[in-house]
């Protein structure tokens, strides 16, 4: 792939695999070592994998491959080992992980000094790459926070001065759309635009998703030749959330009428009809309970939501800002109480075998969207409505 053709994360790629592919190829002058700077770990991956291609064969892997973690092994090991020719294998790789150690717990001059010594006279048949994923590089360079920046200032002060450095910053939307239709192409498929655009969008750019999810999709269109909309609706977990999230959206901003039409889209498209209405009051209450939690922690950016939220109580990306404007339209938490007080009366009707669980999703929808007190209109004059 052309260097100017894509963002910065994926020319960045595309220069270290055609720096290792022609080092391999005897065309080229290969660094001691690399710093691979950055937490997208789809491109990591792909700088992994063109290493592994060009210099590990699988015959050998388990001679001339070394993955090393710095909180349990010291830098002076891993340098000992670059530094020791491999009776078994003419060339060695070696992955040092956890680089975060070297810039803690004091100023690490010994540990420095002796990286100086070896890189002044490398083993010209080793290759250290050195994975810096503890820093956030956004597709924007110029929008680094201040701590990234800082971080990857002393980063190139110190190892850069020895190393190549390859920026893997976050891969952009429009890159990520670029990725999915190029890749389906290669699998003779064609993406529709407008089905890659939900793609990224349900999956917030978040590559090692993509990459996952177009595989299934590869898979679920075998043999049509094209991947639509409707496909990755059907099969993309993010799509599906999305009409959750935007009934929420239409339940906090008290829109009785949108929030209606949607829960009848989301039960219309469903694949189970109103057998799903437990799944949904189950999503209802999942994300309830985070604008719940959003709200008594303060949290007001993206990033602060990760903190504030834990592993498995977590919404897709594409959700995170959404999610935080919805919950600061409730004034108190005992606004979000009650609605979780109704979602779990209606819960209880639908294990109750009601004689029709849409009419009670109905209900629980009209309430969650009324004002607290003195709503204006009745739920019995809004289901006239409905059936008119």
């Amino acid at each position: 792939m052309s260097g100017s053709r894509w963002g910065a994360g994926f020319a960045a790629v595309a220069r270290f695999v055609a720096e290792i592919e022609a080092a391999a190829a005897g065309s080229g002058q290969l660094r001691p070592g690399y710093v691979l700077a950055g937490d997208e770990m789809f491109l990591l991956d792909r700088c992994r994998a063109a290493v592994l291609k060009a210099f590990v064969p699988n015959d050998l892997k388990d001679f001339c491959l070394s993955d090393l973690d710095l909180s349990n092994t010291t830098i002076f090991e891993v340098l000992d080992r670059a530094q020791t020719p491999s009776l078994m294998a003419p060339f060695q790789v070696i992955f040092v992980r956890n680089v975060r150690q070297l810039y803690t717990r004091g100023a690490k001059k010994e540990e420095f000094a002796t990286l100086d010594r070896y890189f002044r006279s490398p083993n010209p048949q080793a290759l250290l790459l050195f994975v810096a994923d503890f820093l956030h590089i956004p597709s924007d360079i110029r929008r680094m926070e201040l701590d990234d920046k800082n971080r990857f200032e002393r980063l190139n002060e110190t190892l850069g001065q020895h190393c190549g450095m390859i920026e893997l910053a976050r891969v952009n939307e429009d890159d990520a759309m670029r990725w999915a239709v190029s890749t389906a192409q290669q699998a003779d498929t064609r993406l529709e635009p407008d089905a890659a655009r939900e793609l990224v969008d349900a999956l917030g750019a978040d590559m090692m998703l993509i990459a996952s999810e177009l595989e299934k999709l590869l898979l679920y269109t075998l043999g049509r030749g094209r991947i639509t909309l409707g496909d990755v609706e059907t099969m993309v977990l993010g799509a599906k959330q999305r009409s959750l999230y935007e009934l929420t959206d239409a339940i906090s901003a008290r829109n009785q009428a949108r929030a209606l039409a949607l829960l009848q889209g989301l039960l219309n498209t469903s694949d189970a009809g109103e057998d799903a209405a437990i799944g949904h009051l189950y999503m209802l209450a999942k994300t309830f309970r985070q604008m719940l939690v959003i709200l008594e922690k303060n949290v007001r950016d993206s990033r602060a939501i990760w903190q504030a939220l834990w592993q498995g109580f977590r919404m897709p990306p594409f959700a995170a800002d959404d999610l935080i404007r919805q919950a600061r339209r409730y004034k108190s938490r005992r606004e979000l109480t009650r609605a979780l007080r109704l979602i779990a009366r209606a819960d209880l009707e639908l294990r109750s075998s009601p004689p029709d669980k849409r009419l009670v999703l109905e209900k629980l929808i009209y309430d969650l969207a009324s004002e607290p007190r003195g709503s204006s209109s009745s739920w019995a004059s809004v289901q006239l409505s409905l059936e008119a």
